[in-house]
């Protein structure tokens, strides 16, 4: 059997209040690296000012890591400046969000054996929570 490093990848862009993700975000991250459901691999911050100049700093740069202390992770410089700034093209000005890089941990064993039997996946689709739960929440 084929046996993957890593499993499937999303990147993701996720906004937030002010100019700092908090405590609780930060907790619910760990949770999931600490449960092996994902592996973070890189995580960039963004912030657009108010004359529209976007900001990248990686976590490193941020004082206290902003408040994600110990967060090892797997492989820094994967999203590389050009997709980070594709992905922020549309982040308003006086805005933040956060570049995640996130493996699917709880997928690889999956990938490996699909990949071993000579499957692939044909097509991925990801609906947000948001939307899974207003469209759930209007059907009822």
């Amino acid at each position: 059997m084929v046996e993957f490093r890593y499993g499937p990848v999303e990147i993701l862009l996720i906004s937030f209040d002010g100019d700092r993700p908090g405590a609780a975000l930060g907790r619910a991250l760990r949770e999931l690296v600490e449960e092996k459901t994902i592996t973070l691999l890189d995580l960039l911050f963004v912030a657009r000012d108010a004359d529209g100049e976007l900001r990248i700093v990686e976590v490193d740069d941020l004082p206290q890591k902003a408040e994600l202390p110990d967060l090892e992770l797997g492989e820094l410089g994967l999203a590389g400046l050009d997709d980070v700034e594709e992905l922020a093209a549309d982040l308003p000005p006086g805005t933040s969000a956060a570049v995640l890089v996130v493996e699917l941990a709880w997928a690889r064993n999956f990938a490996s054996v699909l990949a071993a039997s000579g499957g692939a996946v044909l097509h991925q689709e990801r609906i947000p929570a948001a939307v899974v739960n207003e469209v759930l929440e209007a059907a009822r």
